[in-house]
């Protein structure tokens, strides 16, 4: 009886820290049984032994499916097995063996890298760091294995061979009728000089005359090759292996086809390098954008000439048709020799003579030019061989693109007076950069790492937009969609640095319920922005009534579901050009990556089928990956804070302050409580009047937490506070990156409700650190943060982890409640901003729009009578000091 149960998959992580994490994927999908094992099998490995599970990995069976991060890296440490096998006296080197890292081969794997948690952080370093572990894992499990060499691999991989003594040679030749030459030799210790030497495989007949067995274990690895090959069980039975051969094109082919089975069996073989880089074979080269097309857009007409190559000669029309003539195998044609596969060749010749109609037609949209370099089912061409078509770049195409991934260089852009802010250089770069693809008439993704200032740089984008005149006339409006826990930190932020951007927020919580409905034609006019939120553009459908100049996405993530309300909603909005902003990986899932394009660039990547058949069939072609990436690159700019090209442009600790809003029951709690405050400070004075401020100051930060703080009851619902709707917009970035968090607050209490919803973010615990907790055990708590298991979220009490920490794990800072004394505040801080973090910190300050806490917050930063010694001797004792006007002005909900 089958059931229909979907286990869930593996997919690989990389942290941070540089390490490899298996975890369990909550997409669980359809897979074969022998995938499942063989999946349970690895987890299983992996658990026991962290350190070592990809030696394992390599050793896999590789005709088991995997999914695509883990198949990655099975590939990589397969590489590594594979060099390990054919390594000579493997038996005597054992534990000292050195496999040289083979160059060539990781850039070409990188090509591959699927979408995967940490990607963005492979590199060539990196993957040379992976092969010296690889080597260090072989030598440290051969030292503790009793039998051989051969054993320990026949004990993991039961059909792989260690290299034997047999090597398989073939040349070319100058004979026309027999170009190629083969040989079979064998190393050999004749001649008493204890030097081994190679022989020509005869001679081993001679030296083993006398001993059959020793003949047969020589011949080992030939007779489990001739299991797999009929040419080499003919070769054995004819004896024709003993002795030097002359072949023709077609019986080299075999071999070199062949050649794969062989070294599996544990023969090395030596042909020629033109076989190892692939043969040249024939291929349609469709060369686009010449010249600039007359409009700009995905829409515009390319002009393209397709051409017939042969590598990196272009080869004749007839030149093709006479080798449709030749027999399957090997051809020789200007001077290189040619893989003749004859149902390839006719779909080349086939794609040619579609693509010559089209030169005589309309031509192709830049947008279909795209997706043919990434065979995502296009019906432009009768194929969807990714190895029969290479699509270049023409001059002015190639130009554009190159200029894109190049922001530094592009031409200068500047913001007027009204803007407010100093931009970083980096952020000048991506301020160019959005300016460029504006002039083009493309969407375009900014990606940065959170912390770097998307914000700001959309702000002066949109202060560029508003002094453009466009046909005369000043551009239509632009639309910003945010999630609603952002409305805050959108209104602080433009009224920080561009406060004469005409802007209209289209919100309640804004203006009053029924100020929403939408402004007139000719008071959008006179916008430069308007603001809603994802919940709220499905309700309100008069946005797609108007044609705006860009609609704005920030969290982008939020459309990554096509299938969704929202998301159509969000999509059927028209505008001239669309920006999507998100501080997350976009190509960590390629369905999300598809809906984020698909409003970016429609069209670029193909409909929702054609990229899912694309995706499906990326098991089987992984360069499809690299093709991918090569076509999104120039639309998405992502900085992080370890590039090495912004590093100078950063302080080590980025400091933000982190908006929130009152929830609807905060806001009616809070308004209570100042109109309760207001009338007791009246007839108070003295120690009791002192004594009452700071006690509402607790209440209130309470309130401004979460209303269940104040009321002391469970529950802690996500709705009822603001800052808990921020802290997830944060912590699901953290998370997304695998990186980890200090949450500090103030209040003993608040540290385990704080606990039990990071966990339903992160999908796994964190650790609690307060006062009651003993030395003994905050010591193996700090231990365990600071290891190297995948710790996401520390919560602490601000004073019980203010002092004596070291928690350089983690790079991210949030204070929850504030204690309204720097001194204090930046003591925590440096829990995690000192010696031996490596990692630039980012330190989140939350502060609750509106409230005591937005008020105090200003004061602070404008230091208005309160001195250094004040602040730093009186922690919040110095508010007491204020007249009960200043403290009715102060608690009042604006």
């Amino acid at each position: 009886m089958k059931h229909n149960t979907e286990p869930q998959t593996l997919k690989t992580v990389l942290l941070p820290n540089g390490s490899l994490q298996l975890e369990r994927d909550s997409k669980s999908g359809r897979q074969t049984k022998s995938s499942t094992l063989l999946q349970h099998e690895i987890f299983s490995v992996y658990k026991k032994d962290p350190d070592n599970w990809l030696l394992f990995l390599g050793f896999s069976d590789a005709t088991v499916a995997l999914p695509d991060s883990l198949d990655f890296w099975r590939r990589f440490s397969g590489l590594f097995v594979h060099y390990l096998r054919l390594t000579p006296d493997l038996e005597e080197l054992r534990h000292r063996v050195q496999i040289p890292l083979p160059g060539q081969k990781i850039p070409q794997l990188l090509e591959t890298l699927p979408a995967m948690i940490g990607g963005e952080r492979i590199n060539s370093d990196l993957m040379a760091t992976f092969w010296s572990a690889l080597n260090a894992s072989f030598a440290d499990s051969i030292k503790t294995f009793s039998g051989s060499v051969a054993e320990f691999i026949h004990h993991f991989a039961p059909n792989s061979h260690l290299l034997g003594r047999i090597y398989f040679h073939l040349v070319e030749n100058k004979d026309d009728d027999a170009p190629f030459a083969f040989l079979a030799t064998y190393s050999t210790q004749m001649g008493g000089d204890g030097q081994s030497k190679h022989l020509p495989l005869k001679y081993a007949l001679q030296e083993y005359q006398d001993d059959n067995n020793k003949l047969l274990e020589l011949l080992a690895t030939v007779y489990e090759a001739a299991k797999e090959s009929t040419l080499i069980s003919e070769l054995l039975e004819s004896n024709e292996l003993f002795s030097p051969l002359a072949w023709t094109s077609r019986e080299a082919h075999t071999f070199l086809q062949e050649v794969p089975s062989y070294e599996d069996a544990g023969i090395l073989c030596r042909i020629p390098d033109w076989w190892k880089s692939k043969p040249a074979g024939v291929k349609l080269k469709l060369s686009l954008g010449e010249r600039p097309p007359a409009m700009v857009g995905m829409a515009a007409l390319l002009d393209f000439s397709p051409r017939l190559m042969l590598g990196e000669d272009e080869i004749s029309l007839d030149e093709v048709k006479r080798l449709l003539d030749e027999i399957e195998g090997l051809a020789f044609i200007k001077n290189k020799w040619v893989a003749v596969d004859r149902e390839k060749l006719e779909q080349t010749l086939c794609a040619y003579e579609e693509a010559q109609k089209l030169t005589e037609e309309e031509g192709l949209t830049l947008a279909e030019a795209m997706r043919l370099q990434l065979q995502s089912g296009t019906e432009l061409l009768p194929t969807k061989g990714a190895d029969i078509l290479e699509v270049e770049h023409g001059q002015w195409l190639q130009s554009v693109f190159s200029k894109m991934s190049q922001p530094g260089k592009l031409p200068q852009v500047d913001t007027d007076g009204r803007f407010k802010a100093q931009l970083r250089p980096y952020q000048q770069d991506g301020l160019r950069w959005l300016s460029e693809l504006h002039g083009l008439g493309f969407g375009a993704c900014l990606a940065d790492d959170m912390g770097l200032g998307k914000t700001v740089q959309i702000l002066a984008f949109l202060n560029i937009l508003s002094n453009r005149q466009q046909t005369g006339k000043k551009p239509a409006a632009s639309l910003l969609i945010i999630p609603a826990s952002l409305l805050a930190n959108w209104e602080q932020e433009i009224k920080n640095f561009f406060p004469d951007l005409k802007v209209f927020f289209a919100h309640p919580s804004m203006h009053t319920p029924h100020r929403v409905k939408p402004p007139p034609e000719k008071e959008l006019a006179h916008l430069d922005l308007l603001i809603t939120t994802y919940a709220l553009a499905q309700r309100y459908e008069w946005l797609a009534e108007y044609q705006w100049n860009y609609v704005i996405l920030d969290e982008a993530q939020a459309i990554k579901n096509p299938g969704t309300k929202q998301t159509r909603a969000v999509k059927k909005i028209p505008a001239a050009n669309r920006i999507a902003m998100t501080g997350t990986p976009v190509e960590n899932r390629l369905s999300d990556l598809w809906s984020l394009f698909d409003f970016v660039n429609p069209g670029l990547l193909g409909t929702g089928k054609e990229f899912t058949a694309f995706s499906k069939g990326l098991a089987d072609h992984p360069d499809g990956y690299g093709r991918l990436r090569r076509m999104t690159s120039p639309f998405i700019l992502r900085r992080l804070k370890t590039d090495r090209s912004i590093i100078s442009d950063l302080p080590d600790k980025v400091e933000m302050k982190t908006w929130a809003d009152l929830s609807r029951k905060q806001t009616v709690i809070y308004k209570q409580l100042v109109d309760n405050m207001t009338e007791v400070l009246e007839s108070a004075d003295g120690i009791q009047r002192k004594g009452m401020i700071l006690a509402a100051l607790t209440k209130f930060k309470q309130i401004c937490n979460h209303p269940d703080q104040y009321a002391g009851v469970n529950g802690y619902k996500e709705k009822e506070s603001g800052k808990f709707a921020r802290l997830r917009e944060i912590s699901a970035s953290i998370h997304e990156k695998r990186e980890q968090m200090l949450v500090f607050t103030q209040f003993k209490e608040m540290t385990a409700p704080l606990a039990n919803f990071l966990e339903t973010i992160f999908g796994r615990p964190g650790l609690i650190l307060h006062g009651s907790v003993s030395v003994g055990k905050r010591k193996k708590i700090i231990e365990q943060f600071q290891s190297n298991e995948y710790v996401p979220f520390m919560v602490l009490s601000l004073k019980a982890g203010g002092v004596g920490l070291n928690l350089t794990r983690a790079n991210h800072v949030v204070h929850f409640d504030r204690w309204w004394n720097p001194a204090v505040e930046n003591q925590a801080t440096d829990r995690v901003f000192r010696i031996g973090q490596q990692k630039n910190v980012v330190v989140h300050k939350f502060i609750t729009r509106g409230t005591i806490e937005e008020r105090i917050d200003e004061m602070l930063e404008q230091k208005a009578q309160l001195s250094a010694d004040v602040l730093a001797s009186g922690g919040e004792s110095w508010l007491t000091e204020m007249k009960n006007d200043e403290l009715s002005d102060l608690f009042r909900l604006q």
